[in-house]
């Protein structure tokens, strides 16, 4: 039930967001995500100690595509809390072929224990670039003051990836995390994401790491999930 509970939580706010933005004949197009998978990893780590997680955006994005910001939830296992909001915004230009990313997201973990740092800001700067069936991206993460009692961090990562199909593609990342207060560690996965139909995606991808912690957050592991777009 609790778990129920959570997850109406993480997707009822972005359904009305849906209804808002529809009712409203705004500037630029809204798109919507929501999707849930087998565990919740980021930088290749766990933030719901190897359980599944649900998830659910909203996004805004100018007629020419330059500027972006909107709303997002997952739910997590960290800190007392089960739920994480977040907002971001950023700019995606063009230059040399390439396309960039620059975003920045403002992070709170709801109802998270008294004393718990719940709040972080974590910037991003990806450069991408597709040729035919392949596709690179480097990525710059850094945060000043991450959430707990992690203090700064940085992540640098570069991902490859085929299309092996219109629907089929294959990608591998390897990434390094530097941490203060917080153990640093070399993360990498490997997977295949699958569209099932215009809007319906699925993914299978292996998750590890280099970090010897016990517990679930750096173990290597296995995660499935399904993804809407709309």
């Amino acid at each position: 039930m609790r778990i129920l509970t959570t997850a109406l939580m993480a997707t009822a706010p972005l359904l009305i967001l849906a209804s808002a933005a529809q009712a409203q004949e705004l500037p630029g197009r809204w798109s919507f995500s929501a999707g849930a998978a087998s565990d919740n990893r980021s930088k290749d780590a766990s933030k719901s100690d190897g359980d599944p997680f649900v998830w659910g955006a909203a996004e805004w994005e100018s007629e020419s595509g330059l500027f972006y910001a909107g709303p997002g939830l997952e739910t997590i296992k960290s800190g007392g809390s089960e739920l994480e909001a977040e907002f971001n915004a950023g700019v995606r230009p063009q230059w040399g072929g390439f396309d960039f990313d620059f975003g920045a997201a403002y992070k709170w973990r709801v109802d998270a224990d008294p004393g718990y740092d719940d709040k972080a800001w974590e910037f991003t700067a990806d450069m991408k670039r597709s040729i035919g069936p392949a596709s690179a991206r480097l990525r710059l993460q850094h945060s000043p003051d991450g959430a707990g009692s992690v203090k700064s961090w940085t992540w640098v990562a570069v991902r490859g990836g085929w299309d092996f199909t219109d629907k089929l593609n294959v990608s591998a990342e390897v990434g390094r995390r530097e941490q203060n207060e917080s153990v640093d560690y070399t993360g990498y996965n490997i997977g295949a994401t699958y569209a099932l139909t215009d809007n319906l995606e699925a993914e299978l991808r292996w998750h590890g790491t280099n970090a010897k912690v016990p517990g679930e957050q750096y173990d290597d592991a296995l995660v499935a999930g399904i993804s809407v777009y709309f």
